[in-house]
């Protein structure tokens, strides 16, 4: 998980009717390699917490985060005001590793505790375990991440 960006930004807005609202976010570089040059993103803007979201090209070689109506509405800003942001890279398979799926599945509470966790928190468990760097490290990986969860009680 590669943080792109933590730092506080402007809101602007394209002039016009129906103007999109935004942040440019001029030190990320388009990805050469997705369509449009977007490049995938989460993380939070005012600790209001985005996931799955693409930055967009400006056609100038910059890119820059929409902000639509009902993020603006939760985080209570607008054009020209400032705003922390903070994104990483996501570039991690959202698919849960085989063996952690099948681990969990085993014992029900396991995979439902799992599951109501929020992509975000899925996704940095599943990041360390693609990140170990041998099969021996993945295993205790897993093995670390059912620990976990069996501390864990069921608040349903």
């Amino acid at each position: 998980m590669k943080l792109l960006t933590d730092k506080i930004y402007r809101i602007e807005k394209f002039e016009g009717k129906g103007g999109w609202t935004f942040v440019r976010l001029p030190e990320i570089k388009p990805n050469k390699h997705a369509p449009f040059g977007w490049v995938r993103v989460f993380g939070t803007i005012d600790g209001h917490s985005i996931e799955k979201y693409n930055l967009q090209s400006m056609g100038n070689g910059n890119l820059f985060l929409p902000l639509n109506a009902q993020i603006r509405k939760k985080i209570k800003k607008q054009a020209v005001d400032n705003v922390h942001i903070v994104l990483y890279e996501d570039n991690v398979p959202s698919e849960i590793a085989n063996e952690l799926r099948m681990c969990l599945q085993d014992e029900k509470h396991l995979w439902e505790t799992f599951l109501s966790y929020s992509e975000t928190k899925r996704k940095k468990l599943i990041d360390w375990i693609y990140q170990s760097k041998n099969e021996d490290e993945k295993a205790n990986r897993i093995v670390e991440i059912i620990n976990r969860i069996s501390s864990e009680k069921i608040t349903k």
